[in-house]
């Protein structure tokens, strides 16, 4: 038996305890988002670093200046060996609507070989994905390894540069694996190497002092939401391509990604109409994509007979690999004040930016 053939082997019998952990770490509803309970996310990150533990690490659990708790833990190196960071996070977005889903969101449910809830796969398999290699290496991997669970990524990160520095001669390696990722297809791995950034906004529009009866006042005073819908819709154009000027964009490898399966992975409705220019691998990873994220607008079951004097919406970009995400949101910025209709009033309360990557 090859070495390689053995390590499969190792890996395939532990699986059951992967999928153990795995399962007890999904039950645990760790939202990192603001205005809920922090003390399960602070039970997800005891849990973390108990199962790093088992798997052979020196782990524990680490806080920094406010935010969320993250994980660290380490493996010297073998006499000269590299060090090799293995990134991954324990905190999870908001279900949404619980009626939504199928079956709990915390209650890991198996359906046609899939494991589903919140975090199963983001990004709670990827903690588990760090401890299983650990595991197949009997703790004694060939190389020294540090961990780095985050505790607030799907919250922006904010505490993550203090903790970076606070950290740093613990973190310090050769080379960085982050497991937040996806795989090409199902059973068939792929390695990421560029990602794009994350940058945006959220805006108020208003037209009006205060609210005003829309009999009385509707037709020659715009509202602040039919504003707010015609300067959203300036962020495509007629084809669906990012019409916010001065952004980059780069040609991509196509490789063998068809329409039909992309359209049945994200479960794309049969009569939607595939947006932007150029091919698919272009626009998902070398071309920028602009989308909004919320909006703060009345109720439809509150909705009042009268003109809706503001609204709020929060809108993102997707920035190529080679863009500035300071440019680019200086270039929404910009677009999003040139397209507000009818002279209503658009304010910036607050922007975002991450840069984009690539190896």
């Amino acid at each position: 038996m090859t070495d390689v053939e053995a390590l499969r082997q190792q890996v395939a019998g532990l699986m059951p305890k992967v999928r153990q952990d795995l399962e007890r770490l999904v039950r645990i509803p760790s939202i990192s988002a603001a205005g809920y309970d922090a003390e399960p996310v602070r039970t997800s990150a005891e849990a973390t670093a108990e199962i790093l533990n088992d798997a052979g690490l020196a782990a524990r659990v680490i806080d920094g200046e406010g935010g969320h708790p993250a994980v660290i833990g380490s493996i010297s190196a073998p006499d000269g060996a590299p060090m090799v960071l293995l990134y991954a996070h324990h905190d999870v977005q908001p279900t949404g609507p619980e009626e939504l889903w199928s079956t709990p969101p915390f209650e890991p449910t198996e359906r046609d070989g899939r494991l589903f809830a919140r975090g199963a796969a983001d990004d709670k398999a990827g903690v588990m994905v760090h401890a299983a290699a650990i595991r197949a290496w009997d703790g004694r991997p060939p190389v020294g390894v540090s961990v780095f669970i985050e505790g607030e990524e799907e919250a922006g990160s904010e505490h993550l540069p203090d903790l970076l520095a606070r950290y740093a001669d613990h973190l310090r390696a050769d080379a960085v694996i982050l497991a937040d990722s996806t795989n090409w297809r199902v059973g068939q791995p792929a390695l990421t190497t560029s990602l794009r950034g994350l940058v945006g906004c959220t805006i108020e529009v208003r037209t009006l002092d205060h609210a005003v009866h829309s009999g009385m006042y509707g037709g020659p005073i715009p509202d602040a939401l039919t504003a707010l819908c015609r300067t959203l819709a300036a962020l495509h154009d007629e084809r669906g391509t990012v019409a916010v000027p001065g952004l980059k964009s780069e040609p991509s490898d196509p490789l063998d990604l068809q329409e039909d399966e992309f359209r049945a992975w994200a479960g794309v409705r049969p009569g939607v109409e595939m947006i932007g220019e150029g091919g698919l691998t272009e626009r998902l990873w070398t071309k920028p994509a602009a989308y909004v994220l919320a909006i703060d607008a009345p109720r439809t079951k509150e909705a009042p007979g009268q003109l809706v004097p503001s609204v709020r919406a929060t809108v993102g970009l997707r920035v190529a690999p080679g863009d500035s995400a300071a440019d680019a949101v200086g270039a929404l910025v910009d677009h999003l004040k040139a397209s507000v209709p009818w002279g209503a009033e658009l304010t910036v309360l607050d922007s975002f930016s991450g840069e984009p990557y690539r190896v």
